[in-house]
């Protein structure tokens, strides 16, 4: 009886496992009979190929006035009289400002009376000792007499000449910080003068680059406040040190400034022309995937999917870039001339994607665009 029932359990159990792996193979081909492919990336590429890139690094740089300050007064005194306008030209030695200088004068007045009655006792001492009338002692009693006179009246005008404020140097007024009667401590400001033509631009040099960089060579700067304008200059100094928090060397240009659109602490871009050309393979900005581990673009090829099957896809492909132009990348390496880049619809790609090439639009790849392209 038991060896009846143990063998009806055993038949049942290859039954049912029978049923099941019946039923699992049914299921895996109504998967397969019914899985979704989803459907190619419709992307644009591009042939990438070689071209001639100038030898050009570009950075951002700030203007700097090669003579700037802040007129301060000298001395302390009341304002007696303001000879500038705000934001006006002037030219060294031009007077700015006066103090009040009544109390000095009248103590100029008194010197002035003390060394005259200093010079008559000393000719009059310098007779009488050429006639041995007096001890030589007197004489030069009264020649220390009239020594001091005169320095303190040289020192009183000293004081009045410092009270009247001159233009240390040409250029271009700010606004004006005194008014009239006004007392001003000495060191406090008046205006601000900075000189416009020329003017100083620095900006800063990978170490990687520093030493191709050299004095005279040629710099162009433009201004996002004035598109279409440029300034042409020089090299004119290379700093002596790397900034340890950027690894940056400094390198001012000089460059002229007739009209003084640029204005000291404008940022700017600033191109240095090294001479000569390099070749790179141009690509569109929208083709570069920025991410923190490595750059890379999608390299349109032909795969092949499990079953065997060829189809049109894609494959990441990092690369190394080195500068910009425009709409335009430069790709230092990673990429072959010929390699068919993808440069629109990247966003939704991976690894072995399929795609759908259709360039019938393409995205911009200007080196110099026009502004109202940008």
């Amino acid at each position: 009886m038991v060896r009846k029932v143990a063998l009806t359990i055993v038949v049942l159990l290859v039954f049912i496992s029978g049923l099941g792996f019946l039923k699992f193979e049914q299921i895996q081909a109504a998967v397969k009979e019914h899985s979704f492919t989803p459907p190619p990336t419709a992307v644009t590429t591009i042939i990438a190929k070689s071209e001639d890139w100038p030898s050009t690094r570009k950075a951002v740089g700030s203007a700097v006035a090669v003579q700037g300050v802040v007129v301060s007064a000298d001395l302390p005194g009341i304002v007696a009289r303001i000879s500038f306008d705000s934001g006006r030209q002037v030219h060294v030695g031009d007077v700015l400002v006066e103090l009040d200088t009544r109390q000095e004068r009248a103590q100029l007045a008194a010197a002035e009376a003390d060394r005259n009655l200093a010079v008559l006792n000393y000719n009059r001492t310098k007779a009488l000792v050429e006639q041995g009338a007096v001890p030589r002692a007197d004489f030069d009693k009264t020649s220390a007499e009239k020594s001091s006179t005169e320095a303190k009246v040289a020192e009183i005008r000293a004081t009045i000449e410092r009270k009247t404020i001159h233009a240390p140097f040409t250029g271009a007024l700010g606004i004006r910080q005194v008014n009239l009667g006004q007392y001003l401590a000495a060191g406090n400001p008046i205006v601000q003068l900075q000189s416009l033509d020329p003017i100083y631009v620095n900006f800063g040099v990978p170490q990687g680059e520093a030493l191709r960089v050299k004095i005279g060579q040629q710099v162009e700067v433009s201004a996002s406040d004035n598109p279409g304008l440029s300034f042409k200059g020089k090299v004119t100094a290379i700093d002596s040190v790397i900034d340890e928090s950027t690894r940056n060397i400094r390198v001012q240009a000089t460059l002229a400034n007739p009209n003084g659109k640029l204005r000291p602490g404008m940022f700017v871009d600033a191109a240095l022309n090294s001479g000569g050309s390099q070749s790179f393979i141009s690509l569109p900005a929208s083709a570069i995937s920025y991410a923190p581990f490595g750059d890379s673009v999608y390299v349109a090829t032909d795969l092949k999917d499990p079953n065997g099957k060829t189809y049109r896809g894609v494959r990441q492909q990092f690369v190394k870039v080195d500068r910009s132009r425009g709409d335009q990348v430069a790709i230092a390496s990673g990429l072959n001339p010929g390699d068919e880049v993808v440069t629109s619809g990247t966003f939704r790609l991976r690894n072995g994607a399929a795609i759908s090439v259709q360039n019938n639009v393409q995205p911009s790849n200007n080196p110099a665009p026009k502004p109202e392209d940008n």
